[in-house]
């Protein structure tokens, strides 16, 4: 394939909440440029974006798809995300990959949770922003209505490029005209409040408008002007399309082309350079082949025909198939081998790529995701300044329906996680439960259904138990001799100790200390005291959960000169240290998070209340645009299990929720009271 000069590429990534029409208007433009010959329907499963066995059966997208199309001489390479919330961790993950972020409002639904989330994400990313309007052909929709509402949420800067006509049949571009009939508002205000809006980033264009007029100003100036603008995100221009009349593509495809910043004139990302001294500085790389190669891996994939696919944006040099480049902070360098530029499912071979563009390489295990390619062994460790990407909070314990799935399950599972940096798999040790953690409940059952149906693997699922830990608040003494004899040899260990809480800031947890005078204990066997009172810290000792904040002190024993072995010592102290603390009253400790709840307004009061239901305490609330809400509070984690589905069903599938660990606090007599007579220890305890 042909490379096309950095000037004359456009990277675009196409977001929205689910169901705005992201796929369908990806498969218009195609249309549009002549790249497909027949326009696929999400419904039927014959879209280029949605080509996975999954996505056709659900209907939605599930991962981001990349296509490239080529017009008026410009090639566009345009990323299709998925809209879901459960899959928002896709979509930012490809804004490293985009000069231009086009956020779809469905114009009969209008302005959802998720284009909320994601036009927040770009401009704190200093992403220029584009709003498409998609099915303006609905005749029952208001359509200015629809641009002051996305005027209030977005704010001012959010100006019409183009208006409906009044049978909603076609579309003027009010940069480029000065008079037609439209739908509502007129041509010659919205001319006149873009260009307005454009000349305030350039003082001597400003100055020639004033002075001469907008037929005076130089059109190029004007372009020039229009792309600072939507750098400085001081213009997010507003158009309306349909995506399944194509009502309005010509002019997108205009806009898309001749307005949209190229990589050379968009705002380049920050990379983060660590050398071996461990300083760390930013920097931003350059659009030129001639500069070391700097790449960005945005999307990991496994493709049935090619294996393991990483797809890149070159942000600078030129990367060749044969090339050797490092991954990371990797001392040995990797070969690059083939290079396809994507379709959908298909791949077209490139021999290689220049900075703007974007491709893909396969069957190279280093390229995971969000690695950084990079063509200098000196340049010690490159990474791209974290991405904004939701924290995986909903959570399914796992078990294999079949145990003889053990060997692969791992693998599997890594494999799932390696293409979706908001899905992870744990090992809890405080419950011994594997927990697979994603965003939602749908994306979990996704990751299932791809466990099953890809690996064949099985697994039941049910609520993660919560991490309690446990401590004392008061100090006891405990006492236990061992002593077996069974013919022969016998075992004989007695152990005196005392115990005492530390703070629940101690950087340890745990301290240990022998104060044993006259040899009642000799000190070889301290070892194997102190082993039993550890294992008692991972078991626990009144609900099976991991204790610490504990101090110990050893003070008397006996021992028997013949006897006494370490096993004897290890049962005596591990025994002696439940005695004391049975006695020392024990507590439980709960995870407490900060959970911050976004929704609208109206359903403030009904969040606060179920905030107060489950033991929690709301911090502070704020008001984020004209009528979205967001609540800060802690609450217990045990309360927040399916706060998920819970939140949903409140709001109308509007609201939102993040949370992070906050700290621990003593569980309330019932709580505790509850989880202790669950807890059945082994026989031996």
């Amino acid at each position: 394939m042909a490379e096309r000069p950095v000037a004359d590429i456009r990277n675009i990534a196409l977001v929205g909440h689910g169901g705005c029409g992201k796929t369908t208007l990806t498969e218009r433009l195609l249309l549009a440029t002549g790249t497909i010959t027949r326009m696929g329907r999400v419904e039927e499963g014959n879209t280029v974006s949605d080509w996975t066995d999954l996505e056709k059966e659900h209907a939605h997208s599930l991962q981001s798809s990349i296509v490239h199309f080529d017009h008026h001489d410009k090639t566009v390479n345009l990323i299709d995300t998925p809209g879901m919330l459960d899959f928002l961790g896709q979509a930012i993950a490809s804004f490293p990959a985009v000069e231009t972020v086009a956020i779809v409002v469905d114009a009969i639904r209008g302005i959802e949770t998720g284009t909320r989330r994601l036009f927040q994400v770009a401009a704190d990313r200093r992403l220029p922003r584009m709003i498409i309007i998609n099915k303006m052909d609905d005749q029952q929709v208001e359509l200015e209505e629809v641009v002051e509402r996305i005027r209030e949420t977005f704010g001012s800067v959010c100006l019409p490029l183009n208006l409906p006509t009044p049978d909603r049949d076609g579309v003027v571009n009010v940069l480029t005209s000065e008079h037609g009939d439209t739908l509502f508002s007129s041509v010659e205000d919205a001319h006149t409040r873009i260009l307005d809006q454009v000349v305030e980033v350039d003082e001597e264009l400003m100055s020639e408008y004033l002075d001469k007029g907008a037929e005076g100003m130089d059109k190029a100036r004007v372009h020039d002007a229009f792309r600072k603008a939507l750098r400085e995100g001081h213009l997010v221009p507003i158009v309306f399309v349909s995506a399944k009349t194509g009502v309005g593509i010509e002019d997108l495809l205009h806009e898309f082309t001749d307005l949209l910043p190229s990589p050379l004139q968009g705002n380049p990302r920050t990379f983060i350079r660590t050398n071996d001294d461990g300083e760390s500085s930013e920097f931003l790389p350059e659009a030129d082949p001639s500069k070391p190669l700097i790449a960005h891996v945005f999307k990991v994939s496994s493709d049935p025909f090619v294996g393991k696919l990483g797809v890149f944006r070159v942000h600078q040099g030129v990367l060749r198939a044969k090339d050797e480049v490092y991954v990371g902070d990797a001392r040995k360098p990797i070969r690059i081998g083939h290079i396809f530029k994507l379709q959908g499912k298909d791949h077209v071979e490139a021999h290689e790529v220049h900075p703007g563009d974007i491709a893909a390489v396969a069957k190279i295990d280093e390229v995971a995701f969000n690695a950084v390619l990079h063509a200098e062994h000196g340049e010690g460790s490159i990474r791209l300044k974290p991405l904004p990407l939701p924290k995986p909070l909903f959570g399914l314990a796992v078990e294999l329906v079949n145990r003889a799935d053990e060997t692969k399950f791992s693998g599997a599972v890594a494999k799932i996680v390696a293409e979706d940096p908001c899905f992870v798999m744990e090992r809890v040790a405080a419950t011994h439960q594997t927990v697979l953690k994603g965003l939602g409940e749908l994306h979990l059952r996704i990751s299932l259904e791809k466990l099953k149906k890809l690996y064949h693997i099985e697994v039941n699922t049910s609520t993660p138990k919560v991490a309690y830990q446990e401590t004392i608040m008061g100090k006891a003494d405990g006492h236990h001799r061992h002593k077996k004899q069974s013919g022969g040899s016998g075992e004989f260990g007695e152990v005196y100790l005392r115990v005492a809480p530390l703070p629940l800031d101690h950087p340890e947890g745990f301290e240990f200390e022998n104060v044993v005078v006259g040899g009642n204990i000799p000190r070889q066997f301290m070892p194997a005291i102190e082993k039993g009172v550890r294992q008692v810290l991972t078991e626990g000792a009144i609900a099976g959960y991991p204790m610490r904040c504990v101090r110990v002190e050893v003070y008397d024993g006996k021992y028997h000169a013949v006897d006494s072995k370490e096993v004897a010592f290890v049962k005596a102290g591990k025994r002696a240290f439940i005695d004391a603390v049975q006695k020392a009253r024990p507590v439980l400790l709960e995870p407490y998070v900060n959970l911050e709840v976004t929704a609208p307004s109206q359903y403030m009061g009904d969040i606060n209340a179920d905030i107060s239901t489950k033991r929690g305490r709301v911090m502070d609330t704020e008001m984020s645009g004209s009528d979205i809400v967001i609540v800060k509070a802690q609450v217990p984690l045990s309360e927040l299990q399916n706060y998920s589905n819970q939140l949903k069903s409140m709001t109308g599938g509007a609201g939102a929720f993040s949370m992070d660990f906050s700290h621990e606090e003593q569980a309330p007599p019932n709580v505790q009271a509850e989880v202790v007579a669950a807890f059945k220890p082994r026989e031996e305890d």
